[in-house]
C-alpha cells in the first residue's frame, strides 16, 4: 500500500534509477531527447550529491546499449529480462540506509510502474521523474 505521505530525497538515503534508456528506443519512444535530457541532468546532480545510481538495460542483446547522451558510460549498466528493475537492484535495495528512490526511463506503462510498485512493496518511497519518462 502506498505510503499517505511524501517521503524525502536526501543525498544519504536515496537512490537513482534510470531504467532502458536505449538506442533501439530511440525512434519510437515520444519526446526521447527530451527525457534522456531531462535524465542526464538528474544523473549529473547525483553524482554531486554523492546518490548512487543503477542503470539499467532491458535486453541489451536485442534493443542495443544505453544512450551515450545520458553521460553514463562510466556506470555498470545491469542487463535485465523482466519489466522491474527490483531484481537487478542487488546491494542497492539491501542498504538499510536506502529509503527512497528517485525513478525514470522508459517505458512507463510497463518497466517504470512495475518497478515501483515493487518498490511500494518493498515499503520505500517512490519518486517518479515524469519529465524523464516515456512510453511508444
Amino acid at each position: 500500500m502506498a505510503a499517505a505521505r511524501l517521503g524525502r530525497l536526501l543525498p544519504g538515503s536515496s537512490v537513482l534509477f534510470l531504467c532502458d534508456l536505449q538506442e533501439r528506443f530511440r525512434g519510437s519512444i515520444v519526446a526521447f531527447p527530451q527525457i534522456v535530457a531531462v535524465a542526464a541532468r538528474l544523473l549529473q546532480g547525483c553524482r554531486i550529491l554523492g546518490v548512487p545510481v543503477l542503470v539499467t538495460e532491458q535486453r541489451p542483446d536485442v534493443l542495443g546499449p544505453t544512450v551515450p547522451e545520458l553521460g553514463a558510460q562510466d556506470l555498470p549498466r545491469i542487463p535485465k529480462t523482466a519489466f522491474s528493475m527490483v531484481g537487478a537492484a542487488g546491494p542497492l535495495l539491501g542498504d538499510p540506509k536506502i529509503r527512497s528512490v528517485l525513478l525514470c526511463g522508459i517505458e512507463a506503462q510497463a518497466c517504470i510502474l512495475q518497478t515501483a510498485l515493487d518498490l511500494l512493496e518493498r515499503g520505500l518511497d517512490v519518486h517518479v521523474a515524469v519529465d524523464a519518462c516515456s512510453s511508444r
